[in-house]
């Protein structure tokens, strides 16, 4: 397949997009700047210039495809609004552009934006007043078109994808252990984290656009991580105490209020139909298999 993916250059794309070249599909690539444009071609893709407010190269994109996978996502995390209209709408731009076609369109969102406290499903409805919540238009935009003869599907990522380069929740954690001199975990640290190694949710995404029926909600999830063990990890391998913060000490501590309810929340999911769905089964290092012998502590 001729496959046209958002967020190829991201923290998460490169590897989706070497996995879909590997399987030998073909690849163009969103490219909102030169950088980008220059990472793509290094991934043997080829770069396609605009971004996700440019809804004319969107449909440009998707109409030259034979599927579309939408990964990007940006903008203020102070104006969760704004971020939350700016996917929707350039789910809607590439989902009309497919209308009536067959082809399959894979869009993301994370597994955030379930119920907290309990193992949620693939099948559960997500949470409306949840962290996460603001990913939800974009989900429903994307399964809207299941219906209207796209063979439509949503991949929830989850909250740590981890791997070599990592600039998200994990990269963070460590950076604030390094800064404070303390690695830090909220309440009792029983809360529980998803993860899932890049190169394993790349698999999941190229499954989906393989095989994924219309309508698949799917959890590209490995584990379901102690967070207090991952902060004991870190404080391991830094050589820093490890310390429980309340939660209003937390939201002083970490990057931000939203990040310390983020490490606070007990999150866990379940991704066993998508590995009964699609066939597939992690194999590549933990979360704390990574924390300890990747590049996080380096």
């Amino acid at each position: 397949m001729h496959v046209f993916v958002t967020g190829g250059s991201g923290q998460t794309g490169p590897a989706v997009v070497t996995e879909l070249i590997t399987a030998g599909h073909t690849v163009t690539g969103l490219a909102r700047s030169d950088a980008a444009a220059a990472r793509l071609q290094q991934l043997g893709a080829t770069p396609h210039p605009g971004s996700l407010d440019d809804l004319d190269s969107l449909r440009t994109g998707a109409e030259a495809a034979d599927a579309v996978l939408h990964m990007a996502f940006g903008g203020d995390f102070t104006d969760l609004d704004d971020m939350t209209r700016r996917d929707r709408t350039a789910i809607e731009a590439l989902g009309e552009v497919l209308a009536g076609s067959g082809k399959p369109f894979v869009s993301t969102s994370g597994t955030l934006v379930m119920p907290a406290g309990r193992e949620s499903t693939e099948r559960d409805e997500p949470d409306a007043a949840g962290l996460a919540a603001f990913r939800i238009a974009g989900e429903r935009a994307c399964l809207g078109f299941a219906e209207r003869g796209v063979r439509a599907s949503v991949v929830r990522l989850a909250p740590t994808v981890h791997g070599p380069g990592d600039r998200g929740f994990l990269a963070w954690l460590v950076d604030t252990a390094r800064k404070t001199g303390q690695s830090a975990y909220v309440g009792d640290g029983g809360n529980r984290w998803p993860a899932v190694h890049r190169l394993d949710a790349a698999v999941v995404f190229r499954s989906a656009l393989e095989q994924a029926p219309a309508g698949s909600v799917l959890h590209a999830t490995a584990e379901n991580v102690r967070f207090g063990d991952i902060a004991e990890t870190i404080g391991r391998g830094l050589g820093l105490p490890v310390v429980s913060l309340t939660p209003e000490e937390a939201a002083g501590h970490f990057v931000s209020p939203f990040i310390a309810k983020a490490y606070g929340v007990d999150a866990p999911v379940s991704s066993a139909a998508t590995r009964e769905l699609l066939g597939w089964s992690p194999r590549h290092p933990t979360l704390l298999e990574d924390v300890a012998d990747g590049d996080y502590l380096a």
